[in-house]
């Protein structure tokens, strides 16, 4: 009798683990809080909220009701076993029903399933933290042959292929700012296109950040919290005068730059996805292909590359903090490795046709360009 109580109390707290609800609400302050209603939890969510942007608290609270979705087990009954096989579910679609599918193969793509369980991964070691569980279940990778040499390279869980970032042709650009009906919608778009400004950095900005007399800005959120001053085009600083001369409401209580002009909303700071609304729209009016405001500054530094900047420089205007981050845009300007190609081939091709060996200048142009 006590063995069938027993186990009727396991399945229905496994299959609540299974069915979470994520509870959206504001607080005071107007911001966006998220809650499931379940003390561990919103224990993690508020710890995370106090470092993390709140569209960062929104995403990995998605991912942690996708797992347990998936898993249905408490925290402390998720094994290793469990995180591999939800690994495999991602990849597969899931069960049915249980598991949100995108794109055409069935599952998520490679990033989305590291970032899942990357957001996972930050639960357990939170709750081990604690005392709430003994052990991190999500593996750092699978063990190799090699394990002993490299104990702590094993194969990553999740491979992610790397894949260059697209960027506007400068006709496109032009039909997407013509498309843009306000001075404001044209300097959130001249931000990134110009500056290189993120979404959340553009939407960030207030008035006192403007220094319009250095044609500088002052980014006082910028990704991970860090802050920094870069310069912008003119153009932007023109566009932002036409709309806080004609545009921006009067006598509203917020400091940031870019509000609601119409509406119920009118006066309240603009969203995301109000901001992806008025670019989704001038991309439809203007006739082009999918465009995103993340095209927009891997154009801006894609350009400012191609331009002769150097790399160091378009490190700090972007506001990456490894300049890894930055070596993609190398790729992305075809200017500068056909140059260095270009080099190189001369070099080989004059010591090929003479049949001469290479001189040492011509060892000093290859190396060059490296």
């Amino acid at each position: 009798m006590f063995v069938l109580v027993d186990r009727v109390l396991k399945g229905a707290w496994m299959s609540a683990w299974g069915c979470l609800r994520l509870v959206r609400s504001r607080d005071a302050a107007g911001g966006l809080v998220v809650r499931f209603g379940v003390a561990v939890l919103d224990a993690y969510l508020e710890f995370l909220a106090v470092r993390s942007r709140p569209n960062t608290v929104v995403a990995v609270a998605y991912d942690l009701k996708v797992f347990f979705t998936v898993v249905a087990k408490a925290p402390g009954r998720v094994s290793a076993a469990d995180v591999l096989a939800f690994v495999t579910a991602q990849y597969a679609g899931g069960p049915a029903g249980r598991l949100q599918v995108a794109g055409e193969g069935g599952g998520v793509s490679a990033r989305t399933v590291r970032r899942r369980l990357s957001s996972v991964s930050g639960l357990f070691a939170f709750l081990q933290a604690r005392g709430d569980v003994e052990a991190n279940p999500v593996p750092r990778g699978l063990p190799t042959r090699r394990e002993r040499q490299r104990p702590r390279q094993g194969v990553p869980l999740v491979r992610t292929p790397r894949t260059l970032p697209r960027i506007l042709q400068p006709v496109q650009v032009d039909a997407l700012l013509a498309a843009l009906r306000t001075h404001r919608d044209r300097a959130m778009a001249e931000a990134m296109v110009l500056g290189g400004l993120r979404r959340c950095e553009v939407l960030g900005l207030r008035l006192e950040d403007l220094q319009v007399a250095a044609r500088r800005v002052f980014i006082a959120e910028g990704k991970g919290g860090h802050q920094r001053q870069i310069p912008v085009s003119g153009r932007f600083f023109a566009s932002v005068a036409g709309y806080l001369d004609a545009e921006r409401p009067p006598g509203i209580a917020t400091d940031r730059l870019f509000v609601v002009l119409k509406g119920p909303g009118r006066g309240r700071p603009l969203s995301p996805p109000g901001l992806d609304q008025i670019l989704e729209s001038a991309r439809q009016r203007a006739g082009l292909g999918k465009v995103t405001c993340h095209q927009l500054r891997h154009t801006c530094l894609t350009r400012l590359r191609e331009a002769g900047m150097a790399l160091e420089a378009v490190q700090a205007q972007a506001g990456h903090a490894s300049i890894e981050s930055t070596r993609i845009y190398l790729h992305l300007a075809d200017d500068w490795l056909a140059s260095q190609y270009r080099r190189a081939a001369e070099a080989i091709d004059a010591q090929l046709f003479s049949g001469k060996p290479l001189s040492h200048n011509a060892f000093s142009v290859i190396e060059g360009g490296r």
